[in-house]
Parts: C-alpha cells; sequence; structure tokens
C-alpha cells in the first residue's frame, strides 16, 4: 500500500470516528483511533500514517510522535478531506 493510499483510508476513519467541533473542524481521540478494531486491521503503522498525514497539514496534533496510553486523549483534527 503506499501512504496517499493510507492516509486517505485515515481521513476516512476520521470522519467515520471523529466528532464535530463547534468551529465545524473534526477531531478524535488518538486512543479512540488506536483502540478501534477497523483500524487495527487496517494500518499496520497507525502512528507512522498520522506522522506522514501531519507532514502533508492533513491532520494536526500537538507533538512529533503519539503513544498509546500516553496520548490517548490528544485530539487529531482533521485539516482537509
Amino acid at each position: 500500500m503506499n501512504i496517499e493510499h493510507e492516509i486517505g483510508l485515515l481521513v476516512e476513519e476520521i470522519r467515520r470516528l471523529g466528532t464535530k467541533n463547534p468551529d465545524g473542524t473534526l477531531s478524535v481521540k488518538f486512543g479512540v483511533l488506536f483502540a478501534d478494531e477497523k483500524c487495527a486491521n487496517l494500518f499496520e503503522a497507525l502512528v507512522g500514517t498520522l506522522k506522514a498525514a501531519k507532514r502533508r497539514k492533513i491532520v494536526s496534533y500537538p507533538g512529533e510522535l503519539l503513544l498509546q496510553g500516553a496520548h490517548d486523549n490528544v485530539d487529531i483534527l482533521l485539516l482537509q478531506d
């Protein structure tokens, strides 16, 4: 699978699992994405896909690296569809 395809799948999963914020943007907690069974089966390296999407300014989250447990409550914001 190429990274563009994986980022497209990530955007779909954020849409499926995310909630709309008052400003109209969509966000999802890292822990929700990480714990979701469908995401676990889709992504071999969820953190790597998130980093690639962040570099392309498709998603935003604080910091460089998200770790299960420590960053479960971090919001991942979808910047573009």
